[in-house]
């Protein structure tokens, strides 16, 4: 297909699939011409993947094309690339001197401890871990404990999540589309757990609390 046709089936503009193209996101086409190229339903997926990563995922476009190298470097084992496309799509939380380190230290511990009762083989060089020490540490300046309390919840929740997550794009076969899905899926999953705990949290609240509903009660 021309770059009208994608455009067209995609819904990105050929604007942007220029963009896309000279920025490394998008593949070239098969050159059918001095400045022709033909293109085809694979460049239909990666635009649809690209526009979710930056549209919805809010990534970058430099993570945008970090976390597609991942995708399309065949030579890194399954489990390191599903590791390396996760790790770009963490956001990283740097250390501040000012900060308590007591408070830090506590949560250090609070979450290997975590780990270790649940017997996860996970790496304190995720940047996960960071976010997870430094949200627990915050808490703990703030002198509350409430989230700390909710660690083991938590824990077993998204280890119950997490499981169904990578056996579903496991099971896709095709490496490719494994590691796709394992990207669209932490990027996009991570905005819909957070509007479903929302969603549950307005309605535990009527439950509990009584009174109309968030959008009822703005009228």
């Amino acid at each position: 297909m021309r770059v009208g046709e994608l455009s067209r089936r995609s819904g990105v503009s050929v604007a942007s699939i220029k963009y896309y193209l000279r920025e490394g996101l998008l593949p070239s086409g098969e050159r059918t011409g001095p400045n022709q190229a033909a293109y085809d339903d694979g460049h239909v997926r990666r635009l649809r993947m690209v526009r979710a990563l930056i549209d919805v995922g809010g990534l970058s476009v430099a993570a945008t094309r970090d976390v597609l190298a991942a995708v399309d470097d065949p030579q890194v084992p399954l489990h390191e690339a599903l590791g390396r496309a996760q790790a770009t799509t963490t956001p990283r939380h740097a250390e501040n001197a000012e900060d308590d380190d007591e408070a830090r230290a506590g949560a250090e511990r609070a979450l290997a401890d975590l780990v270790a009762r649940r017997g996860w083989e996970v790496s304190p060089q995720n940047p996960a871990w960071g976010t997870a020490v430094e949200v627990l540490a915050t808490y703990t300046r703030l002198g509350d404990d409430d989230l700390a309390g909710q660690l083991e919840l938590y824990a077993g929740a998204m280890e119950g999540v997490a499981r169904r997550e990578v056996a579903a794009v496991v099971d896709r076969g095709d490496r490719a589309r494994t590691v796709e899905g394992a990207v669209v899926g932490t990027v996009l999953g991570d905005s819909l757990l957070a509007a479903l705990r929302r969603l549950a949290q307005e309605h535990c609240s009527h439950e509990l609390l009584g009174g109309r509903a968030g959008a009822d009660a703005q009228d």
